[in-house]
């Protein structure tokens, strides 16, 4: 579904990404995993058309898409959850998810797309009213990611969802991207809890100053301490 191929990136002068490289199959979830300015947040930026200055290729559902905009890059089946999150302000529950389907084909869907969050989000369910910047950091990763499913996209880029949240909601999530991954959604995931993400990861990707050093198995790197002690501490 994605192929990424040399791909570079540049922060001004600064050379942040060299000949990235990887694939990630339809059904699949794949992980980047390194350690902190390793350039995991700059790929998934760079493949969603979010840095200025990139060089390479970037192909999805065999389209060259590395000249596109952002916004035709998401038109085309492709969603990203920034780190930050982005609720917005002043907005409920319901508006933000709205947000989620302004340039969706899907939008004449609107209350049906909802309801289906709804289920796949029962504390969302309960909150669709109050304003979402008033939820916990929790809730408030899970109205992300929710944004980001209501169009429907064919693969989802998630930038350290577990950051910052309660080890009880953690659980709930990861076991969302399982229940996402037996319903056929491709996932790109960074994520700091490394062994979390390899524990429902097909394969992952090691990143350290901006290349790619190793690639395996996630089960492999699972079993592979000197590699997640070299790469995956923070």
């Amino acid at each position: 579904m994605l192929q990424i191929s040399k791909l570079n990136a540049w922060y001004g002068a600064s050379h942040a990404l060299q000949d990235i490289s990887l694939e990630v199959a339809r059904g699949e979830i794949v992980c980047l995993i390194g350690r902190n300015g390793a350039g995991k947040t700059t790929t998934l930026k760079s493949i969603m058309g979010l840095m200025d200055r990139t060089r390479g290729s970037v192909i999805f559902k065999g389209k060259e898409l590395l000249q596109q905009p952002a916004h035709i890059r998401f038109a085309l089946g492709l969603a990203y959850v920034p780190e930050e999150r982005r609720i917005v302000q002043g907005l409920s529950v319901r508006e933000n998810l709205r947000l989620g389907l302004v340039a969706s084909a899907e939008k004449k869907r609107e209350a049906e797309l909802i309801g289906e969050i709804a289920m796949i989000f029962p504390r969302l369910a309960e909150r669709m009213d109050q304003e979402a910047v008033t939820m916990s950091g929790g809730e408030q990763q899970m109205l992300a990611i929710a944004r980001a499913m209501i169009a429907k996209p064919d693969l989802i880029m998630l930038d350290e969802p577990s950051e910052g949240i309660m080890p009880v909601l953690v659980d709930e999530m990861f076991e969302l991207f399982r229940s996402m991954k037996a319903q056929g959604t491709t996932v790109l995931l960074v994520e700091q809890n490394v062994e979390l993400a390899l524990d429902i990861a097909d394969r992952a990707y090691v990143l350290d100053q901006g290349a790619v050093v190793h690639q395996a198995s996630a089960q492999d790197l699972l079993a592979d301490d000197e590699i997640k002690e070299r790469y995956c501490s923070v």
